[in-house]
């Protein structure tokens, strides 16, 4: 479930598990009970890589976040808690932060299964081949080889206007003037807003980012399927519901845990409308369909890093506002 929530498009079914690479390493893993298996390609018993394999296993897909805390501390509406019992287990996998960025980047106006060629592609024309068993699959190519292809190769790689936006990004990061490791200290607000001045950046990329690579669990990234669970669901009534009011609200009433409530509610939303046949897979599980100006980021970063210290009775008092309006189970399709 946590694989094929729209977090990450490389990894792919073999066998009983997947195969994928985390970081510049192949692997096979592979869920049995509450046990998860992992081989690493290549590597034979007893080097440093394997050594080392659990605890890159343990930190790549967050084997260390409480659960049962985190979704305890979930709303307590019906929309919310039939997407926690639906995706029970589901966890945030810490991405390496440049092979995220440049996903995000890639991912804008395309839906899963588009992202996922682009991603195949530029691996395959730019990263570096790892052998695993009988497969052969490539890392995510550096900021360095994105950076000196030319567009019209990138653009080969399926990735149209964005090429330009990607390779530009990558020139920042390879030549140091964008340090993605030294933005780890900023706060959420100030983290977002040097995002958000990255080419092919809005805000709704920033916040796939914070989430998944900087692991800033309050970030509530809006794509076009949350945007419609909080419309159908939480504002049935209202009509004129801007885009910086959902934002408003979401960050205030979703509280610390915030990207973990996001991406329940659209692995639910989209599993569920895929299976009733109502709607394509038209976005990815949390990709911007368009890019927001640079002004409406500043001015959300702006407004998500003050309600990062909203005070819970503030919270307490939104969520018991809004509960009036929250459908009943049997709303639900």
């Amino acid at each position: 479930m946590t694989l094929n929530s729209g977090q990450v498009f490389h990894w792919e079914k073999a066998d009983g598990g997947f195969v994928g690479t985390i970081g510049d390493v192949a692997a096979y893993v592979e869920e049995e009970n509450d046990v998860l298996k992992v081989r690493v390609g290549g590597t034979p018993k007893p080097t440093r890589e394997t050594r080392v394999l659990p605890g890159m296993i343990a930190h790549y897909f967050a084997l260390d976040h409480p659960l049962v805390e985190i979704c305890e501390s979930f709303p307590n509406d019906p929309v919310m808690n039939a997407a926690r019992d639906f995706c029970r287990g589901l966890r945030i996998i810490r991405q390496p932060k440049w092979e995220c960025l440049a996903t995000f980047i890639c991912s804008s106006m395309k839906q899963v299964a588009h992202i996922r060629q682009i991603s195949l592609a530029l691996r395959n024309r730019l990263g570096e081949r790892r052998k695993i068993g009988s497969r052969v699959m490539s890392t995510f190519p550096s900021p360095q080889r994105i950076a000196r292809a030319s567009e019209n190769q990138l653009r080969e790689c399926k990735l149209g206007y964005r090429a330009k936006n990607l390779r530009a990004t990558a020139q920042l990061v390879s030549s140091g003037e964008c340090d993605l490791e030294s933005l780890s200290v900023l706060s959420d607000g100030d983290l977002r807003n040097n995002l958000c001045e990255l080419p092919g950046v809005g805000v709704k990329i920033a916040n796939c980012v914070m989430l998944f690579a900087y692991e800033r669990l309050r970030a509530f990234p809006i794509d076009v399927w949350i945007e419609r669970v909080l419309r159908q669901h939480y504002f049935p009534s209202r009509r004129k519901m801007t885009g910086q009011q959902l934002r408003e609200f979401s960050e205030t009433y979703f509280g610390e845990h915030g990207g973990y409530a996001q991406q329940y509610l659209f692995h639910h939303a989209r599993t569920a409308l895929r299976r009733s046949g109502i709607a394509r897979d038209s976005s990815t599980a949390l990709r911007s369909g368009r890019n927001d100006k640079r002004k409406d980021a500043r001015r959300a970063g702006n407004n998500g890093a003050r309600r990062c210290n909203t005070r819970n009775s503030d919270k307490i008092r939104t969520r018991n506002r809004i509960a009036a309006q929250v459908v009943s189970p049997a709303g639900l399709r």
